[in-house]
């Protein structure tokens, strides 16, 4: 059986989600913020952290990457396009943050579509996303999505970042998330768990003939 534990971090009010498997080995998805509240709830759940897998490069969906990796000697992962993001900090929630929060270190894994993330016990297949951001990725396993920032409850992500695009963000929900089926668990980046059928049925950003 899968665990997963969902914590709200950090002043964005940012999902970070804790997956683990039978053998005890887990990963960490979007650790942005409040390391010691991650570390607490990993020990909590008795879990050896063996990977770091980031969405999308947003400081507040990596903002504590840093601690946690130093605390548990986990790989950082992420898609190769948003690398560049990444290393220089340079987007809008850096520049609203200052120095509250530590600089993320350089991913040892670049992530790619259709790549498998996978840890003893668990896999997930990787969807390149973009949209939100150019190298935003999706998670998929076990009856569940992790979309980061790509798709909400009744939402979609913002496309008004440098390198954001709202035309690919709509093609990537269209063409990657919505194809799955609508028993499909959502986890977004932000605010509540919902399932690709109610966002199929209920989500304004998605009704036919809606473009940016």
């Amino acid at each position: 059986m899968v665990k997963l534990k969902s914590l709200e971090v950090g002043p964005f009010a940012s999902n970070c989600y804790i997956v683990g498997s039978e053998t005890g080995e887990g990963i960490v998805v979007d650790p942005g913020a409040d390391a010691d509240r991650i570390l607490r709830a990993i020990e909590e759940l008795k879990l050896d952290i063996k990977l770091i897998v980031a969405t999308h490069s947003h400081i507040d969906h990596v903002g504590a990457v840093k601690e946690v990796k130093e605390a548990t000697g986990a790989q950082f992962a992420m898609h190769g396009d948003d690398v560049e993001t990444l290393s220089h900090g340079g987007d809008f929630f850096s520049s609203l943050l200052g120095d509250s929060v530590s600089s993320p270190p350089q991913p040892e894994i670049l992530l790619q579509d259709g790549d498998s993330v996978e840890v003893s016990g668990l896999s997930f297949l990787v969807l390149h996303t973009p949209g939100h951001s150019p190298g935003g990725i999706s998670l998929l396993g076990y009856r569940a999505v992790f979309v980061g920032d790509t798709l909400f409850c009744q939402g979609i992500g913002r496309f008004d970042f440098p390198n954001a695009s709202g035309s690919q963000l709509l093609n990537s929900i269209h063409t990657k998330l919505m194809t799955l089926p609508d028993s499909t668990a959502v986890y977004p980046g932000h605010g509540p768990q919902t399932t690709i059928g109610d966002e199929r049925r209920w989500n304004p950003f998605l009704k036919p003939g809606i473009t940016f």
